[in-house]
């Protein structure tokens, strides 16, 4: 089997996910330590976090402050250390430009992901949601870069309002089911905090699968209950990353200030890690 033959598996393998029926998790690793990990978990593929990457590397997200080489590196280190198909957090695609999102949507293709997301969001403080015609005409080069591409990618468009305090879920939904009829495969509204407005873009953009985001903290939600209102993915975004570092900081904070140790009985045994590393 050639890599490539592989590749174009896993592509397929992913894009099935999304096809059959029932609802699937899709885990957020930063890093290849992190992939392999929810592999041994039994998880079926994996996403980037570009909330994840940048905690790893001592800045915040949403700054504009990781380049695309980066973040592909990042990404490529996950691919290579796993068996499963990954999707990538492309952001807002690294530029304004619809052409720049599909140079985006190449190179990442070019990395092994088997997919990868597109936001509507600038990265601009002042003005952060791409005006309606310009985010519509970004998914549509994307959605075209990855149809050109000898294998599969299954593209995901975000519509980020609810992320940047703007909580208008009829702007929201226009603007997903314009991306569905742009071609998107997935569409995704970050932010959504409840049921019934998570049911409102299922359904309005059936039957395109529709990706919601958990680990929001006081969030009162369940796989079965959103499989029940038609939900197909659910990503975990920053939450482990959160989870991990949390942990840390706690253990950390013991040592310096109590001058005690008993973070380590609740830690996994290095002999574990090391044997999970091993495979």
């Amino acid at each position: 089997m050639t890599d490539n033959h592989s590749f174009q598996l896993k592509a397929a393998a992913f894009r099935n996910l999304h096809l059959r029926s029932g609802i699937f998790i899709i885990p957020n690793p930063w890093d290849a330590g992190s992939a392999k990990i929810l592999v041994q978990l039994g998880y079926e593929a994996l996403a980037t976090t570009s909330g994840g990457l940048a905690f790893s590397l001592g800045v915040p997200d949403g700054s504009s402050l990781i380049s695309r080489d980066v973040s592909l590196q990042n990404a490529a280190s996950i691919v290579n250390a796993t068996h499963l198909p990954v999707s990538a957090d492309l952001e807002n695609g690294y530029g304004d430009d619809p052409a720049i999102c599909a140079e985006t949507i190449q190179l990442a293709a070019k990395v092994g992901l088997a997919g990868g997301s597109i936001e509507d969001a600038t990265g601009n403080a002042n003005d952060p949601i791409y005006p309606f015609e310009l985010a519509v005409e970004r998914v549509k080069a994307a959605v075209q870069a990855a149809r050109s591409l000898p294998h599969q990618f299954t593209l995901t468009a975000r519509a980020e309002n609810f992320l940047h305090g703007r909580s208008d879920l009829k702007d929201t939904i226009k603007r997903l089911e314009a991306f569905a009829d742009a071609g998107a495969d997935v569409l995704f509204a970050p932010g959504l905090k409840t049921y019934e407005d998570i049911e409102a873009v299922v359904k309005a953009v059936a039957p395109r699968p529709v990706n919601v985001i958990m680990g929001i903290a006081n969030g009162d939600f369940s796989v079965e209950k959103l499989g029940e209102i038609g939900v197909k993915r659910v990503s975990l975004g920053s939450s482990l990353v959160r989870a991990a570092y949390s942990s840390f900081f706690k253990a950390a904070e013991e040592a310096i200030k109590k001058g005690t140790f008993t973070y380590s009985n609740e830690a996994k045994p290095y002999s574990d890690f090391n044997e999970l590393f091993k495979k």
